[in-house]
């Protein structure tokens, strides 16, 4: 799964509560084999927002810091497993399991890797 396919979709909670859209993906490497699992997503009110850095550190003159501020929404971190997306991505929220006998990394087709 690729964060593209994460990104701007609608997400709701398990109650079917609106939380607002995908904005960015947390990862951690916390599997052995080393690879990163998908453990929380970014949830925005307001998209846009979050593209102009609107809800970091605000500085600049006076009416910047005003309108930055009116259009920020509020971001959430939220667990992975307790969002539904819609629409749906296969694998979510931790990806397709990998079938027995199936190479973790894929080879190089030179076969140095």
């Amino acid at each position: 799964m690729r964060a593209g396919e994460l990104l701007g979709r609608t997400a709701y909670d398990l109650h079917g509560r609106r939380l607002g859209r995908v904005v960015d993906v947390v990862v951690r490497g916390t599997v052995p084999d080393g690879r990163l699992r998908l453990t929380d997503v970014i949830v925005a009110g307001r998209w846009y927002a979050r593209l102009i850095g609107a809800d970091r550190h605000l500085s600049g003159p006076w009416l910047i810091r005003l309108v930055a501020r009116l259009l920020s929404g509020s971001s959430h971190q939220v667990p992975a497993d307790t969002v539904r997306l819609v629409p749906p991505v296969p694998g979510f929220p931790f990806g397709e399991p990998d079938p027995p006998g199936k190479p973790q990394r894929p080879e190089a087709p030179d076969g140095s890797g």
